[in-house]
């Protein structure tokens, strides 16, 4: 199993051998334990829990559950899986070399928040003409009809955008640096600078 808790920090460039630009997303990966796996017979599913990070102080609670992998993690993320390897225990670090380069992942992260935004913005609207009178500028318009006197749920109007879970597939890692704990990815990755990030690896 492929996978990883990583923190954004940023985005670069890099440039083939042939001259080709190529934009870069990079991931912090300090080392990531894994604190539980669950099973089927157990929990109703099959997925492993990891650690990112630690924090100095940690409740009662926390602390005997992360007892056994001897960490207290600032961050805990689960993935799912198919089933239970038995090569994967509660403990085993895993660091950035799990990766290769040319490796296919997808990245999860929560979305940049923008806010309270209207439907040209959230839903790419057309404005409404400002000459021969017209006064609809950038409002919805028409949300309705007659019949059946109510208006369906997901009716695209304004409201809350971005700051939701996104996920990412198809992207190539492009540079893994053990040393530094850096993992390149090409393309774009949802979610802010120093946002939580999860890759994991999926069939090319």
């Amino acid at each position: 199993m492929k996978a990883l808790i990583t923190r954004k920090v940023g985005m670069t460039s890099t440039i083939d051998d042939d001259g080709t630009v190529q934009a870069v997303t990079l991931l912090s990966t300090s080392p990531c334990t894994i604190t539980q796996i669950k099973t089927n017979e157990i929990d109703g599913y099959s997925a492993v829990q990891m650690g990112y990070g630690e924090v100095k102080k940690i409740g009662k609670a926390l602390a005997g559950h992360f007892k056994i992998a001897k960490v207290q993690p600032k961050v805990v993320r689960e993935f799912r899986i198919t089933e239970t390897q038995e090569e994967i225990k509660v403990g085993e670090v895993i660091s950035a070399d799990i990766f290769n380069i040319g490796d296919i992942v997808q990245a999860t992260g929560t979305s940049k928040g923008k806010g309270w935004a209207g439907t040209i913005k959230r839903h790419n609207f057309h404005r409404g003409r400002k000459t021969h009178g017209g006064r609809s500028y950038r409002r919805p318009g028409s949300i309705g009809s007659m019949y059946p006197q109510h208006i369906f749920k997901g009716k695209k109007m304004a409201g809350q955008m971005g700051h939701e879970q996104v996920t990412v597939k198809n992207l190539k890692v492009a540079i893994v640096d053990p040393v530094l704990g850096i993992i390149g990815i090409s393309g774009a990755v949802p979610g802010p600078r120093k946002g939580i990030v999860m890759i994991r690896g999926q069939e090319s």
